[in-house]
C-alpha cells in the first residue's frame, strides 16, 4: 500500500506554495515518502531546492496542479485518484515529447487495454522486458480487478533501459499498490538480461520500433536466437526471439510491432518468420489503425505468439493463424490522434478469444474484410508474409437496391453533365482572362 506521511501531503505543500522555501519543502516531502515506501528508495527526485530554480514559478506550478479536478468521477474510480493523476501527467508529458522519446515510456491506453483483453492474464508470471512507465502492468492488474480476480495471483517482472523511465515505472506501480520486480537498476534487455532464468506465463510489451544500434558482439552466439541470428541493423526479430525465450511451456506473448516485420525480406527476417509459422508459434496478428501512437507515424500491428496452442482450455489450432484487420476501427480524438473505443477493443478481443475457445457454444466464423483463420498452406503460398490484409479479403459492399443497368446509365449521365459543366467553366475563365488585357 502506497502511503503519504504527514509533512508530505498535498494540502501541506500547496499551503506553502508562495513561500521562498517551497523547493526545500518538496525535497523534504520526497524524502519522507521514500522513507515510508521502501520500493521508492532512490527513485524520487530531490533537487527542487537547488539554486537557479525559479521558486516563484515552482509555487505557481503547485497552485496550478491544485486546480485540476481529479475527483470521484474520474474514469479510474475514487479508489485510484492518485494513480489517475499520475497517468494523466504521463500522457500529457508524452504528448509534448517529440521523436521517439515520448513513446519510449508511454503506450496509449487503448492499445494496452486491447493487448490485455486478448491475453487475459488472470494469474501467473507476467513479464515486460521493455516496460517503459509500466502501463502494461497497471492495465493487467485492472483487468484482474474488473473480472473479480485477485491481483496477488500475478507475479510481475519488468526491465527498462532508460534510468529516468525506470524510475517513472517504479513510481507508477507504487501509486497503484502493485508489487513488481523491475530489477535493482535500469539495464539493456539484450546485453544485461535482469531475469535470465524467468519463464513467464504472459509477456506483454511494446518494444521500440526498428532499433538499428542494439547489436553487440557478445550477442553473436546467444541462446535466445533459436530460429536464426537476428540481423544487427534492426532489433525487431531480436525482440521477438527474446520474448519467445522467456515464455513458459504454455505461455503466450502479446506485443506491438512495426508493420515492416510482417513482410520484411531483409537479412534473416524471412527465415525467422517462416520458422515461427512452421513451428506453430504464431497465434494471431492484428493490423492496427493509424495515428494511435504519440511518437511515430509508422504503421503498427499486434502479434500474439503462443507455446500453449494445444492446452490451457483452448481448442486445437494446429497449423492455423488468426488474422484481424482492424485498420478501419478507432475514433479520432484530436486532429492527429486516434484511439480504439471500448466497442472496438471488445470486437477485436472477442474475435480472438472466440476463435481460441474450446467452448462449443462459441463458434468462430471468418468475416470478410475483418478476420480470417488462415492455414499454414495459405501462409506459405503468400511467401510467409503475415500482413492481415492479404488474408481477410474485402468486405462485401451493401447493395442499395438499384439495378446495375440503371446505375450505369445514371452514373454516365452524371459524368457527362460534369464534363459539360467543366467546359462552361473553362469558357468563362478564358473570357475573364481576355478582359484583363
Amino acid at each position: 500500500m502506497f502511503w503519504v506521511p504527514e509533512g508530505a501531503r498535498w494540502h501541506e505543500i500547496q499551503d506553502q506554495a508562495k513561500q521562498p522555501h517551497i523547493g526545500q519543502l518538496i525535497d523534504t516531502a520526497m524524502q519522507l515518502i521514500e522513507r515510508e515506501n521502501p520500493s521508492l528508495r532512490g527513485v524520487l527526485p530531490r533537487n527542487y531546492g537547488r539554486e537557479g530554480l525559479d521558486k516563484k514559478r515552482l509555487g505557481e506550478l503547485v497552485d496550478l496542479i491544485g486546480t485540476i479536478g481529479f475527483g470521484t468521477d474520474t474514469d479510474h474510480g475514487s479508489d485510484d485518484v492518485l494513480g489517475s493523476v499520475y497517468e494523466y501527467f504521463l500522457g500529457q508529458f508524452a504528448g509534448k515529447e517529440t521523436g521517439k522519446e515520448g513513446g519510449a515510456f508511454y503506450t496509449p491506453r487503448s492499445v494496452v487495454q486491447t493487448l490485455v483483453e486478448m491475453l487475459q492474464p488472470y494469474e501467473g508470471r507476467v513479464l515486460d522486458p521493455c516496460c517503459g512507465s509500466a502501463g502494461m502492468f497497471v492495465q493487467s492488474a485492472k483487468f484482474v480487478d474488473a473480472h473479480g480476480g485477485n491481483r496477488n495471483h500475478l507475479s510481475i517482472y519488468g526491465q527498462e533501459f532508460t534510468n529516468t523511465t525506470w524510475k517513472l515505472a517504479k513510481m507508477n506501480l507504487a501509486l497503484r499498490g502493485i508489487d513488481a520486480d523491475l530489477g535493482a537498476k535500469s539495464a539493456d534487455s539484450f546485453t544485461e538480461d535482469l531475469h535470465p532464468d524467468l519463464r513467464a506465463d504472459f509477456i506483454i510489451a511494446n518494444p521500440p520500433f526498428n532499433i538499428s544500434d542494439y547489436w553487440d558482439e557478445s550477442l553473436a552466439d546467444d541462446p535466445r536466437w533459436a530460429y536464426a541470428t537476428p540481423r544487427p541493423g534492426n532489433a525487431n526479430y531480436a525482440w521477438i526471439q527474446h520474448f519467445l525465450y522467456h515464455l513458459a511451456p504454455q505461455g503466450t506473448a502479446g506485443f506491438v510491432m512495426a508493420n515492416g516485420a510482417l513482410s520484411s525480406q531483409d537479412g534473416t527476417d524471412p527465415e525467422i518468420r517462416q520458422k515461427l509459422v512452421d513451428a506453430d508459434l504464431v497465434d494471431c496478428i492484428v493490423a492496427l489503425p493509424d495515428k494511435l501512437f504519440l511518437n511515430t507515424g509508422i504503421p503498427a500491428s499486434l502479434w500474439f505468439l503462443s507455446k500453449g496452442r494445444h492446452g490451457n482450455g483452448h481448442r486445437e489450432r494446429t497449423g492455423e493463424v488468426l488474422f484481424i484487420d482492424a485498420r478501419k476501427l478507432g475514433t479520432m480524438v484530436t486532429r492527429a490522434r486516434r484511439k480504439l473505443t471500448e466497442g472496438d477493443i471488445a470486437k477485436i478481443a472477442n474475435t480472438y478469444n472466440t476463435w481460441r475457445s474450446k467452448d462449443e457454444h462459441q463458434r468462430y466464423t471468418d468475416e470478410a474484410g475483418f478476420c480470417k483463420a488462415a492455414s499454414r498452406e495459405e501462409i506459405a503460398a503468400n511467401g510467409y508474409v503475415l500482413t492481415p490484409g492479404r488474408y481477410v479479403g474485402v468486405a462485401e459492399a451493401e447493395s442499395d437496391g438499384e439495378p446495375v443497368d440503371e446505375k450505369i446509365a445514371r452514373l454516365k449521365s452524371e459524368l457527362f453533365a460534369e464534363f459539360e459543366r467543366g467546359r462552361e467553366l473553362e469558357t468563362e475563365i478564358r473570357m475573364r482572362l481576355e478582359a484583363l488585357r
